[in-house]
């Protein structure tokens, strides 16, 4: 029996789906030490075990999205949770940190697979209602951000680190038959397209080249920097500088995850009111900047209290939730027939984008004040409005108005 695309249940695994890269990196967070005392590795060591997480997430997806447009989302999705499944369980067996590290690439290769739910979401909905899902499925990824790191200390506890690998495993093998049976193909296959790498690189100049898509990406890489700079620089401030026990932080990070998730459950309440997706993008990337922009004059005038600052974080991340569902919607729209290439490119710039500026506030970081997360965070806010304003709004408008002709040329023939 499959499940209606049009039910909270296609929505929740679609959620689940979407959530299995970040459930990859929240729920380890708590063990890294842990993990370095048994493999005989330092805690920062250890830390590569996540850069090479998210170095095949950000890598992974530029395969995984042109194959998925030729040989169906669902096998991709499928292969990519078999191999996420082995892959965690070689990293509950690993005997070494190299070994670790290894099977960590390889889990995050399986992860990436999951990037096809956006497009799934393109296949399935139209502009309206792709939005509205695609704000679901953030909820949902928000969710697992919230409660990972919690359920990795407990499963800490009650059976060390390898238990964490070894449920991520669980996890995956409980959503392989959800897929197999419960998920119909929703791509339009051509059946006399072939997968060669010629045809890999045209779709990808396609998206490149088309001012539409390329616009969205770069707005998206934009504003999501702004966020990894927010994550990364906010534990350095508030547990470094601010003096903040990491259990209070935690309460920090949970109220912006939740920000989050209302960001997203306020932009679907307003495109069901008929609010314009450029109305409601436009405010958030706003928001986003004003947020970034206030911290950074207070910082420089030395003024942050912790208080203003997680105030203002949770500003940040309302902004953030009011706008990805936009953008992701505005970035897939104009090519609708390598969707899952237009994701996949899409993930990999942002994920690219928001290694660099969290490498840059870690790098400027000044063991005094919240001034390198301030800063990053204003340029990359600053960066994704222009972008917006300059090339996202009209391309969008010039994109709703051709869907319109077309449609009304369709009417009348």
């Amino acid at each position: 029996m499959k499940i209606q695309p049009a039910s909270v249940a296609f929505t929740i695994l679609l959620g689940f789906l979407a959530a299995v890269p970040y459930s990859g990196i929240d729920i380890n967070l708590p063990a890294l030490a842990a993990t370095g005392a048994a493999l005989g590795a330092s805690p920062s060591h250890v830390g590569l075990t996540m850069s090479a997480f998210m170095l095949s997430l950000a890598i992974a997806p530029l395969i995984y999205g042109p194959i998925s447009d030729r040989a169906g989302r669902k096998p991709v999705i499928l292969f990519g949770l078999a191999l996420f499944v082995v892959a965690s369980l070689a990293c509950a067996a690993a005997q070494s940190l190299t070994m670790l590290l290894i099977c960590r690439a390889i889990q995050g290769i399986g992860a990436a697979s999951t990037a096809t739910t956006f497009a799934i979401i393109r296949d399935l909905f139209d502009e309206a209602s792709g939005r509205a899902k695609i704000g679901s499925v953030m909820i949902a990824i928000n969710v697992v951000t919230v409660i990972a790191p919690s359920a990795g200390a407990a499963l800490l506890a009650i059976g060390g680190w390898r238990m964490i690998y070894s449920s991520q495993a669980v996890a995956g093998l409980m959503l392989i038959p959800a897929v197999l049976w419960g998920l119909a193909e929703s791509a339009k296959l051509d059946t006399g397209g072939r997968i060669a790498a010629s045809a890999v690189v045209k779709d990808y100049l396609r998206i490149v080249t088309h001012p539409v898509s390329m616009a969205f990406i770069l707005v998206g890489a934009a504003a999501g920097s702004a966020v990894f700079a927010y994550v990364t620089g906010s534990s350095l401030y508030f547990i470094s500088v601010a003096g903040l026990q990491p259990k209070q932080y935690g309460m920090i990070f949970s109220a912006c995850s939740a920000a989050v998730m209302f960001g997203a459950f306020l932009d679907g309440q307003l495109g069901r009111r008929g609010v314009a997706p450029a109305d409601v993008l436009t405010v958030g990337l706003v928001l986003l900047f004003a947020a970034s922009s206030t911290m950074l004059v207070t910082t420089l005038a030395g003024w942050s209290p912790p208080a203003f600052v997680a105030a203002l974080l949770i500003a940040v991340a309302l902004a953030f939730g009011l706008s990805m569902p936009n953008l992701m919607n505005a970035t897939m729209q104009p090519l609708p027939d390598i969707a899952g290439a237009v994701s996949a490119a899409a993930g990999t710039v942002q994920m690219t984008a928001g290694a660099i500026a969290s490498g840059a506030v870690a790098l400027l970081f000044d063991g005094r004040t919240a001034l390198s997360m301030a800063a990053i965070m204003t340029a990359a806010s600053l960066l994704a409005l222009a972008l917006y304003l300059r090339f996202g709004r009209s391309a969008g408008r010039r994109t709703r108005q051709d869907a319109a002709m077309a449609t009304e040329s369709t009417t009348l023939s």
